[in-house]
């Protein structure tokens, strides 16, 4: 079986597991193709609220779905004893050992923010091809020196990285939309206060959610393909609001403009500019701040990406031999079968005092009731971390986080 194949057979299993002739089905089969290619240039979950949580240490062995990889590196800051980072999208996992390579074989700290950071340098094509083509594995760098409709791939860090992607075209299109409803996110960019953004946000953005334009785009599932949100995950969203999804994306919305200082929260800066603060002075993930450089340096050959499901790769992993579980959002995706295959080798695989941190698209835990007892009863639900970490998450744009600590 060629590479190609096994991508398609591997994602078609996971956004389409029952693979049923329906609406629903086709829907899945059409977010499965999207997510072959590259979804996520920033992933969209907050690296911080899960260090926070999960209490990372040098003595943890972690696993994680790699997605953009902003995690994976932040984790990396930590200074954990390994990391194995897995990916359904090739491209993912091209970008995750890209960001490796770079933090091994760029000159300094400053190449390597103009690299991910401003990710808009015409000098970063030159870099690519004299620091880091060198140090690619053969599939990475047919990956980024393949030909596109815009260019080879490598161009996407000479064009602003930030706007490529399943992503970054969503927010191309959203920020179409709000220059219609003339919406200027200057002044949310320049806030002082959280007062400044809430008015912000209750002049300009609120309005948007009452059109009927905005209301029938946000029903259209297919639609929010763009935000890595597959028809499954639909439902929990909505699920949260009586079925009402517009309701809920205009709250979640509102998290992410007026509960974080705009100062600190680069998310809000990612959906309201397209790219981090163009000076280089605003915030960023943790794995680029110049603190954190040298460590990532140091430390990035104990990081290994592979293009396979996390149920995969701890089946071939031995007992007790993880502490660190990040899964982000994969469960809402999954049917109960998976559901219990996965925690079989998490609580194989665990050691004692295993940690598994989660994100859910609807408030609650969706794992009491479809993971065998037998199973989820060796775990200990953490509410006051689970409760602190979706509060302090940043992105705002899931119902919850949650975390499980190995209670043998």
């Amino acid at each position: 079986m060629n590479q190609s194949l096994s991508v398609k057979k591997r994602i078609s299993l996971v956004v389409n597991p029952d693979a049923v002739f329906s609406q629903e089905g086709l829907l899945e089969h059409i977010f499965g193709r999207f997510f072959r290619g590259l979804v996520y240039a920033q992933i969209w979950e907050d690296p911080v609220a899960d260090m926070t949580a999960l209490q990372l240490g040098s003595d943890d062995d972690i696993v994680c779905i790699a997605s953009g990889g902003c995690n994976v590196m932040s984790y990396l800051c930590a200074q954990p004893t390994s990391i194995s980072a897995v990916d359904l999208s090739p491209a993912h996992v091209a970008l995750n050992r890209l960001k490796l390579a770079a933090a091994r074989h760029l000159p300094d700290q400053a190449s390597f923010y103009d690299f991910f950071g401003h990710a808009n340098r015409p000098h970063n094509i030159t870099h690519f091809d004299q620091y880091l083509a060198p140090h690619l594995d053969a599939d990475t760098l047919r990956y980024w020196d393949k030909a596109s409709l815009v260019g080879k791939r490598k161009s996407m860090f000479r064009k602003g990285l930030y706007r490529h992607g399943l992503l970054g075209r969503f927010i191309g299109l959203v920020h179409l939309a709000t220059r219609i409803g003339r919406v200027r996110f200057k002044s949310l960019l320049q806030a002082k206060t959280l007062e400044e953004q809430a008015l912000f946000f209750e002049q300009q953005i609120a309005p948007l959610f009452e059109t009927s334009f905005v209301r029938f785009l946000a029903r259209r599932r297919s639609l929010l393909f763009g935000l890595g949100i597959p028809p499954a995950q639909y439902d929990k969203l909505a699920a949260d609001r009586d079925g009402d999804i517009v309701s809920v994306l205009r709250e979640r919305t509102r998290k992410l403009f007026c509960d974080f200082q705009i100062g600190d929260n680069y998310f809000a800066w990612q959906a309201a500019n397209r790219s981090y603060a163009p000076d280089g002075k605003g915030p960023v993930p943790p794995y680029l701040e110049a603190q954190y450089f040298e460590i990532l340096r140091a430390n990035a050959d104990r990081v290994t990406v592979a293009n396979q499901s996390i149920t995969e790769m701890l089946a071939s992993q031995p007992n007790g031999s993880k502490s660190v579980y990040v899964l982000l959002d994969a469960q809402d995706w999954m049917n109960d079968r998976q559901l219990n295959e996965l925690w079989t080798e998490i609580t194989r695989t665990a050691r004692s005092g295993a940690r598994v941190l989660f994100r859910t698209g609807g408030v609650e835990d969706i794992l009491p009731g479809r993971v065998s007892a037998h199973l989820l009863d060796q775990w200990i639900y953490d509410d006051e971390a689970s409760r602190k970490a979706t509060a302090e998450d940043r992105s705002a744009i899931y119902g919850g986080v949650h975390l499980y600590r190995m209670g043998r």
